[in-house]
């Protein structure tokens, strides 16, 4: 069984919707104010809680280039964001999520560690937004309609030399019910990605398949069985008995194609 499931929501709201003018008031929980309804749906999120191999595995990878000051868009019910306070010197972290289904479990599982500040809402004007060291989307931007102007009001908020780090279903050959099920707006190819974080100025760093394996568990899972969900079960034992030795293998070979596509790239410093 693959992993890649929607761990984190934010396509149904209103698409493309990436900047609020209402300001969220300080604090560590904080509501957008007259922020619109907003529920996310699938049903894979207690399936991927199961994937900690896999979300060490990308942070193996991201660790490096993430600074201390960082902001994930889309973080759901924080099963990435739990991974990355654990495995890097995150010493300010905001987790945005707009899903009102979503956001009362994110905000009471961070309540009690002072590094993390969580928003509903978008890419707000707000002092949280400015000056990022990284900007971080796993599972998300395939949600979005307008996926270049994420880009582009992700490359306004980081501070020059900040990353932004995109990682995201990949091959369009791969789109099925999974895909659908779970609100993907598109897969991408090296070529898609790396050319639309190009055009918002960013400068790429890292652009790699990731999990080989994972092709033919999606197609058969999504285009051949044409199932609607992933099962706990499944993503549990491919975290156990595959990740493993698969993150060790991938990190000394870059496999030719992958169910997932890893970007990393920086805002120019000044006059560079």
């Amino acid at each position: 069984m693959s992993i890649s499931g929607r761990k984190q929501a934010d396509s149904a709201a209103p698409r493309g919707q990436l900047e609020r003018d209402q300001r969220a008031a300080p604090g560590p929980s904080d509501r957008e104010p007259g922020l619109s309804s907003f529920s996310y749906g699938g049903n894979e999120l207690e399936a991927m809680a199961e994937a900690r191999n896999y979300y060490r595995w990308i942070l193996s990878i991201v660790g490096p280039y993430v600074g201390k000051r960082v902001v994930e868009i889309g973080a759901g019910v924080g099963n990435f964001a739990a991974a990355l306070l654990q495995a890097t010197p995150v010493s300010e972290l905001t987790l945005v999520e707009p899903a009102e289904n979503l956001f009362p479990e994110l905000a009471r599982r961070f309540s009690a560690d002072p590094r993390v500040r969580v928003v509903q809402g978008f890419m707000q004007e707000d002092a949280a937004f400015e000056g990022l060291s990284a900007l971080i989307s796993v599972n998300v931007i395939e949600h979005i309609d307008d996926d270049r102007e994420f880009l582009r009001a992700g490359f306004t908020k980081l501070a020059p030399g900040g990353r932004i780090i995109i990682f995201a279903p990949a091959l369009a050959f791969l789109y099925g019910s999974l895909d659908r099920n779970f609100g993907h707006c598109r897969r991408y190819s090296k070529t898609d990605l790396a050319g639309k974080l190009v055009t918002a100025g960013f400068r790429l760093e890292v652009l790699r398949y990731f999990n080989f394996p994972g092709v033919l568990a999606w197609f058969l899972t999504g285009r051949v069985l044409r199932r609607q969900t992933l099962r706990a079960s499944s993503v549990r034992a491919y975290d156990r008995w595959v990740v493993p030795w698969l993150a060790k293998l991938e990190l000394r070979w870059t496999p030719p194609l992958g169910q997932s596509l890893l970007a990393i790239a920086r805002k120019p410093l000044a006059g560079e």
